[in-house]
Formats: C-alpha cells, structure tokens, sequence
C-alpha cells in the first residue's frame, strides 16, 4: 500500500487543469486564518489548532488514492467511488489528545462540511458525534497510517481560556464560524484566485463616517426649519454625544418620526470609530422595509453597504456587485443591512454556510431596529445571546425603537425574564422627547367591545381625502378595500414584494404631491414605511401596534395635529400573540388616560405582555438543548427549532405581475441558474402549505422545478389585491396575518 512516505505528496483538491492543492499546506494556511479570526475574541491558539485538525483524515490512503487517481497521478489504482470520511478522524484525534476537553475541536472537525451535529442522535436520525468518536476508530488509525507530519499531528492544548463565564455552546459555534471560513477562503484562493481577489478592499469606518458626516450637514442645511426636524437634529446630536462612552448596550428611545434610522447609524459609526469596532450590523425585523434602509445608506456610503437577505434583486448592480455578493458570504464588509431572521438563525444555526458570517459578529457594532418586534416564543434564547455577544465578543449593542420592549431583568415572585441588564438610555430624557414630538390625537371609541361595520368603516374613511386604514387580517383588508371608491390602494403579503415596493412608490408620490390618497393595508406597513397621512384609522391591536399606525399619521409635523381612529372591527383577531397583544390594548385603552401613548404605557404592556407568556419565552426549548456541563450539545436540533418563520406551515409561489411573467419563461426555457431564482423572489408569495397544496391539486400552480411552484394562469393574481386564493379557497383565521 503506497504511503507519503512513497512517491505520493498528501493533495487536499485537485484543480481542473491539473492543479494540486498540497495537504500540508492547506492545513497551515487554513489554521493560520483560523487563528486570525478566533484571535478576534482572544482564541488564536484554538482556531489555529482546530484549523490544523479539520481535515486530518485526507492523510489516510484510502482518500490519497482516490484523490491521487482523479489528479491522473496514479490512474492504475483503483478508485472507490464511495465517498470517503475525511471528517471524522481529526475529531477521533483531539479526543484522544485531550479527553472530554477535546470535544470541542472535535464538533468542529467533524462539522466542517456537513455542519455542527448533536452529541446525541436526533430525531431526524443525523449522525450524532458520540457515534461517530465511538465506532470510527479506524478512521484515525488510517490518517496516521499515512504519515501525518508530526508537527500536525502532536500539538499541545492552547495555554488560552475560553472567555471567563461564556456559554461554551456559542464559543464552540464561533470557533466552528472561524474554521469553516478559513477553509472556503484558502480553497477558493486555490480554486478561483480572481474571486479570491475580489473580496475586501473596502473603505474602512474612518472614510465612512467622513461621507457620513458630509451627509448629514448637507441635509441638516438643506431641511427645511420645521420643528420636527430641529428635534431630529437634536436626537442626532445626543447619538453622536453619547458614542464616546463606553461599549455595551444602549437603548434609543424615540417616536416614530424622530430621525431612528440616521441618528442611530450617526452613533454606531462613531462609536465603531472611537473603540475600534471592526463593522456596523444593522439589523431590521422586515424584509418588506429593508431595501429602503439599505438604499438609504447606499446613497451616503456607495458600495461599502452590503445588503444580506432572501429578497435581494440582482438585477441592480448597484445594490449587489461580485464584491458584495462575496462578501455576503461572511459580511466581511464595514456596514451589513440585514433582516432578524438572518442575524438570530445563524447565531443559532449549524450548517456551515450560514455560520461562515458568525466570527464577523465579533468586536462590531449591531443595531437592532424595531425591537419591540422580537419574536415573544424566542424571546429567551435571543437575549441570551445578544449577552453573550456584548459580554464576550466585544460587540456593543443599540436597541432602536419608538416603543421600547421591557427587555431588562425582571423578577417578581410571579415572573421571571433573565433580561438585558445595565442598559444605558441615549436619549437624555425620552419623556420630554415624547411630549414634543406628539403630532396626533389618538381617538379612542366609548366601546371597545361594540364592533363597526365595514360598511360604517368604508362611510367614515371617504370623507376624507387621504386616510390610511390599518386592519388586523388580510380577508378584512381585501372587504374594506372593496367597498371604497375606486382608486384606493390596497397593501398586504399577498402582493409580492415588486408588488408592494411598486404600490408604496406611488402612495408616497401622491402623498407628496398633496393628492388625495385612501390606502387600505395590513399591519405590514406599521414598521419602516415612511408615509405621512393627515388621518389614521387602525383597527383594536397592542399599544404598540397603535404606536405604529400613529407613526404614519402627521409624520412630517406639517399640521397642528394628526388624528389616529381607533375602532374595534367586526371580525375576530387570529388566536395567539396578536389577540393577546389585543387584549392587552383593550384593557390599557379602557383606563382612558390623556396619554395612552406614553413611554411608560409601553413598559407596562410589554411587561404584562411578556408575563402572559410564562414559559412560552422560550417556547422550544432552545436553551436547554444548549446547556451541559459534559460538552454534549444538540447544535442541529437547536438549529431546526431556531425558525422565526415557520417555513413548514408555508410554501412559495411565483406569481404572474409584472417582469415575474417574463421570468418565469426564462425558467422554463433555462432552468433554476441562480441568477433567476434571486430575480424571482421579488415575485414570490407564500401561502399556506393548505391552501398551496389545494391549489396543486386544482391545477392553478403547477411545479416546474422539484419544489419550484409557479402561478399557471393570470386570473389568481390580481392588480390590486395580489394573489386571490380566497375566490376559491377558505382560509383559515390564523392564516390572514399580513
């Protein structure tokens, strides 16, 4: 049997044209970008040492040969055609160098391709670590057997501590993020040297906060003297004021219309700048409002913004470049605009492509917009984390919102939240920001157990001219929408995101151009959608919902005041949190205070909110699968439970509006190529699993890629309304959210 001690030189890859990728090298280049990454949060010595290990069983003869065979090397031998486990014998290894301890690199050798595993079988049946490290003994006999060079092989434990009180299962899963990456890049330096090129050679904070500044000052000048935009200036100031303090996690309370979105950039750019912080994370719950966000920052900073979520439309090259789209990959950019599904999954997730970005957490600055938006069923696990990261990783956090969550440790003999703690407010006094910047008058029913009408609803609303109407479901919004005069608008998640975007563009340009203007929607347009009407209708919900819709109502402060309707509709909330938080909003309205509005209303409701809960905040049970003191942790369990959107109980459809037409052809005719697929998100719905298969049934979407639905004729999808499963099918109450 040939070994390395033969004619053979270890290979890791072999290139097309007859390139060899030398074992010994790629271990070294791999464990010193590995080391690089971990050094980030003081653990060079283990990203070094699990870079080194991760691919240890390439040594063994069984993957030389078949690797050397497919090099033209040695074609007489013979190959295998089985796959061979190069993974397994670099876990194997650390465990019989270091004991219990050497899990730990042993979770991320094994990992490296097909993700972090459970210690324990799961109930998918994956391949559990335990298993493997028990019954793959000879795998590690057979990497040795190929002469593994000692200064690989033996190695001593890094003399460096894993962070004093961390949580060792996000430490395994940062050190995991480091490796993964190592090994993509010194592959694909191998592979695809242009690529390779391409990545980095950003503009560092420095300049961007330059650009930033020269920004703002051009808007501040240009800005009409309003007292709206006085107030915004002093928010702006306040933000960049308290930027030089120390890092850690800072709240920035301010009413919708204050300024969030460019104070609260104004203070992560200068306090990444002062503390040296390697990147800003703005992190935003809606993928239905983060294009306008990143379009915003585009428009101060160019290229330097890279946008990461699922409904990014390649077709603009400005919004993504080889470059960014690269850097996508492990955000290794200075500003990343991202959804909240995103940045929380992937801290929680164990397939390597979403946890390549992880070790580019560490040392930044993330902003979480719209906090108040956090998932209550997660409510647990995710402040655990965002903990860890400011506690361990050096990243400082600021929570944006206009309605600040009650997100701080709480203990009452009745109810326990293990919250954010030491939490400093930016705003020098939310209270009296609140009251200057109060533009409407909020109308509260007699009854908030009488329904109105539709019809009485629809009556009311054309006696204005322009009016939004909030409602809490989508067959009420499509009722209401059909009992206006025509030229209403109409908004809900059954309008594709061309769609939408399409529909928003214009109510914003009749708005600014003072033409009368009726829009019906969901609740989609409460967060981020910059519209500004004189009247507010917004059907019985949570206070902070209502927060929201009056956010939309005399925004610009261009009237003496706004006015903000509420009315309890004639149709049922859906069960769970909306009819919780609805309840909740019934009961604080009743008190009819002069201001239900008030900062402190929202401590309250959040709180009573949060106990209604229970045990429910962590609903899945996240943190105990995570938990162990003997390094036996269920990464991939906790993975699939991780989903802020339920993917199960929903299926996408491409629908027929607009450039979606012709896309669809091209997808017939050229097949699923990655660029049409990411063209086509923007002309996706999802609908529930139900009524999608109801519709495979009837024939009216057909499948013409395994698991690639497309709309099979135009009538479903209307120009108004979007797509009209509801002419023949009947939802479900809890299926008319949005």
């Amino acid at each position: 049997m040939p070994t390395t001690s033969d004619h053979w030189q270890p290979l890791a890859h072999v290139a097309e044209d007859g390139g060899l990728h030398l074992l010994d090298d790629h271990l070294k280049e791999t464990a010193q970008r590995a080391g690089e990454f971990a050094g980030e949060f003081g653990c060079s010595g283990w990203g070094y040492l699990a870079g080194l290990w991760h691919d240890l069983g390439k040594y063994s003869p069984d993957f030389q040969r078949k690797i050397h065979a497919a090099a033209g090397q040695d074609a007489h031998l013979e190959t295998k055609a089985r796959r061979v486990d190069h993974s397994t014998a670099g876990a194997l290894h650390a465990v019989e160098c270091f004991g219990r301890i050497g899990r730990i690199l042993a979770y991320v050798a094994a990992g490296h391709h097909a993700g972090l595993p459970d210690w324990t079988a799961d109930e998918t049946g994956g391949a559990a670590l335990e298993s493997r490290l028990r019954l793959n003994r000879p795998l590690l006999d057979a990497a040795k057997a190929g002469a593994v060079p000692p200064a690989i092989l033996n190695r001593v434990l890094p003399t460096e501590k894993p962070p004093l009180g961390a949580d060792p299962a996000l430490w395994i899963r940062m050190l995991f993020s480091c490796v993964v990456d190592a090994d993509f890049l010194d592959t694909e330096v191998f592979f695809d040297p242009e690529k390779a090129a391409q990545r980095g050679r950003f503009r560092d904070l420095e300049e961007l906060l330059s650009d930033f500044t020269a920004y703002m000052e051009a808007k501040i000048a240009g800005a009409e003297p309003t007292p709206v935009n006085r107030i915004r200036t002093v928010v702006l100031d306040q933000c960049i004021a308290r930027a030089t303090e120390d890092p850690g996690i800072f709240t920035l309370t301010v009413p919708t219309g204050g300024g969030k979105t460019l104070s609260s950039m104004a203070f992560a750019l200068h306090h990444a700048v002062q503390h040296g912080k390697r990147r800003v994370l703005y992190v935003i719950p809606y993928t239905s409002i983060i294009e306008q966000t990143a379009d915003q920052f585009r428009r101060i900073f160019g290229d330097a913004v890279v946008e990461h979520h699922s409904n990014l439309d390649v077709a603009d090259e400005a919004k993504e470049t080889p470059r960014s789209r690269l850097a996508c990959e492990n955000w290794d950019a200075p500003i990343v605009v991202t959804t909240s599904v995103q940045f929380f999954e992937s801290l929680f997730a164990s397939r390597t492509s979403r946890c390549r970005k992880l070790h580019s957490i560490v040392g930044s600055v993330v902003v979480l917009d719209e906090a108040q938006l956090l998932p209550p069923e997660f409510l647990e696990p995710i402040l655990s984390v965002l903990k860890e990261l400011v506690a361990h990783y050096g990243v400082t956090l600021l929570l944006s919102t206009a309605t600040q969550p009650a997100l701080r440790e709480h203990r009452t003999p009745s109810f326990h939240l293990d919250g954010l703690s030491n939490t400093r407010e930016i705003i020098e006094d939310p209270m009296r920001l609140h009251e200057t910047l109060k533009r409407v008058d909020i109308m509260v029913p007699t009854s908030l157990t009488e329904p109105r009408s539709w019809e009485d609803i629809a009556g009311a609303l054309q006696e204005h001219d322009s009016v939004l109407c909030i409602v809490n479901r989508r067959d009420d919004a499509r009722t209401l929408w059909r009992l206006m005069p025509e030229g209403a608008f109409h908004l809900s998640a059954l309008m594709c995101g061309a769609h939408r975007s399409a529909v928003i563009a214009k109510i914003k340009e009749r708005l600014k151009e003072r033409l009368p203007t009726r829009v019906v929607s969901t609740q989609l347009v409460e967060a981020g959608v910059d519209v500004d009407f004189p009247v507010v209708y917004r059907a019985l919900a949570g206070l902070d919902s209502i927060a929201q819709a009056a956010g939309r109502c005399n925004r610009e402060g261009l009237r003496d005041r706004g006015t903000v309707v509420v009315f309890v509709p004639q149709s049922r909330t859906p069960a769970g949190i909306l009819r919780q938080a609805e309840g909740l909003g019934r009961q604080l309205l009743a008190e009819r205070v002069s201001d239900p509005l008030s900062p402190i209303r929202f401590e309250r409701f959040f709180r009573e909110f949060y106990w209604i809960q229970g045990d429910r905040l962590d609903k899945h049970r996240i943190l105990e699968d995570l938990r162990d003191s003997e390094c036996r942790f269920a990464f991939r369990t906790v993975a699939r439970k991780m989903r802020l959107i339920d993917e199960s109980a929903y299926a996408p459809v491409v629908v027929l509006y607009g450039e979606g037409v012709k896309l669809v052809g091209v997808l017939e005719s050229q097949g699923p190529g990655r660029w049409i697929l990411r063209r086509l998100q923007r002309y996706t719905v999802n609908l529930p699993r139900r009524v999608h298969q109801k519709l495979v049934e009837m024939g009216a979407i057909r499948e013409v890629h395994p698991g690639l639905f497309v709309q099979s004729h135009g009538a479903l999808y209307d120009e108004h309304l979007g797509f009209c499963a509801d002419r023949s099918i009947v939802y479900e109450p809890d299926e008319l959210i949005f």
